[in-house]
């Protein structure tokens, strides 16, 4: 597949410098596009270099993924306001080797084939360079006039940031330009991709390639938009923080739940973005979901595609299990299927209520639920309502108010899911 004609329709083209189109249809090109391990998990706001570097090798290209093992000790000014905190070697070091994990989701580096995706860690080659050494043989070549031009410099030095920029993030561009000389000296690397908001940083290294090794060194850029959601906010934020990749962060449930609840518009521009659907598959999706924009076709697709490529399809499946018990007609099977974690990610904002082992089990469900707990007002409320077939522990109908209660109606051992006509749910924990 011709990889620029991928991103122009997937609409994930923004910047690319004359020449790049040429390059890639020369035969194999390698590519890179760096990454911040600030963090140990990358987040959906990553998902789109990543996705770049997926079609890229797709389109029989070697995509290389850099880790910013050096760069990340310093911050990067771009699109920041504020200096960021430094890491140590110990925790970049952790942070490298589970973000490797992660991008083997989309990348292939085990095959044996020429265009196998790399991991590339930028502290290899860093640590060892002396200052001196850099500002010789590095920092002459770059003119404080072309850094001070950059936007995300002036920005800063604008007035956008309260404390100014320090001299450490200052020389961050001159530091990934480096990283570009490096790897287009050492892997033969001519393109570094990212998002918009890296044009400057890039650049540089184009620039540094050109005027270190001269005008015949064809080095280029090219760059994805920075994805918003409709109303131009910042893309995979919610009120609780980022949207992870790691299952420790933000549950399979709670990511299939993000992909699910996106409005009309967005799910359309994500779909083409965030998944490997072809053209085709993709615009019969949108006809269909245009036709009947109440089955949700897009999102509920568009969760399952990221979900499996993101997770697994075995944590799609509970994801799946897990959004029927909310809200639709689930049985007590099902519900045993979540383990622990989505089975709190679903009942997160319900009323939650802790118990005894011994207020529990062998006590009748009209004093646990009535006065152990206050998922009833009273007893007389809860036997009318049960009477009425309006009261269900753990997705099953309570036959009577006096019930007794027996340890295998604990899931996991220590949870009770009580129902209250359709949609009043109680969660309790019991100790």
């Amino acid at each position: 597949m011709n990889f620029v004609e991928e991103l122009k329709w997937r609409g994930m083209l923004h910047q690319m410098m004359p020449g790049t189109e040429e390059l890639l249809e020369k035969g194999m090109t390698t590519a890179y596009v760096g990454i911040d391990p600030t963090a140990d998990s990358l987040h959906i706001g990553h998902l789109c270099s990543v996705m770049m570097l997926r079609h890229f090798q797709r389109a029989g290209h070697k995509p290389l993924a850099l880790v910013g093992g050096a760069t990340g000790m310093i911050g990067d000014p771009s699109g920041k306001s504020a200096e960021r905190n430094l890491l140590t070697e110990e925790v970049l070091r952790h942070n490298v080797a589970c973000i490797k994990k992660q991008l083997a989701h989309f990348l292939d580096f085990e095959s044996d084939a020429p265009n196998a995706a790399e991991l590339v860690n930028n502290y290899d080659w860093m640590k060892n360079f002396t200052f001196l050494d850099f500002a010789r043989e590095i920092g002459k070549h770059i003119t404080v006039n072309y850094m001070m031009a950059k936007d995300s410099v002036k920005k800063r030095l604008n007035g956008e940031a309260r404390d100014g920029l320090s001299f450490t993030e200052f020389t961050y561009q001159l530091l990934q330009g480096y990283d570009f000389l490096h790897l287009y000296e050492t892997k033969h690397c001519q393109l570094q991709m990212g998002g918009s908001d890296q044009w400057g940083n890039i650049t540089t290294g184009t620039e540094l390639i050109r005027r270190k090794l001269g005008a015949e060194a064809e080095a280029y850029a090219l760059t994805c938009p920075l994805i918003t959601k409709a109303d131009g906010r910042k893309f995979g934020k919610t009120e609780q923080g980022n949207v992870w990749l790691d299952r420790r962060y933000t549950t399979p449930y709670k990511f299939y739940q993000f992909w699910l609840n996106v409005g009309d518009e967005e799910a359309e521009r994500y779909i083409k973005i965030f998944t490997s659907l072809s053209h085709e598959e993709i615009d019969a999706l949108i006809a269909e979901h245009r036709a009947d924009p109440g089955r949700r076709t897009l999102q509920k697709r568009l969760g399952e595609e990221v979900t499996c490529m993101v997770h697994s399809r075995a944590d799609y499946e509970m994801a799946l299990e897990a959004t029927q018990i909310l809200f639709g007609k689930a049985t007590k099977e099902s519900l045993l299927k979540l383990d622990e974690d989505t089975l709190l990610a679903v009942f997160e904002g319900v009323p939650h209520f802790e118990a005894t082992r011994d207020q529990v089990v062998g006590a009748k469900a009209v004093d646990v639920l009535a006065e152990v707990t206050q998922c009833f007002a009273s007893k007389g409320e809860m036997r009318k309502l049960t009477q009425g077939g309006g009261v269900s522990i753990n997705k099953e109908k309570l036959q009577a108010f006096d019930q007794v209660l027996q340890p295998d109606d604990l899931i996991d051992g220590k949870y009770l899911l009580v129902q209250r006509g359709k949609k009043n749910y109680y969660l309790i924990t019991v100790k």
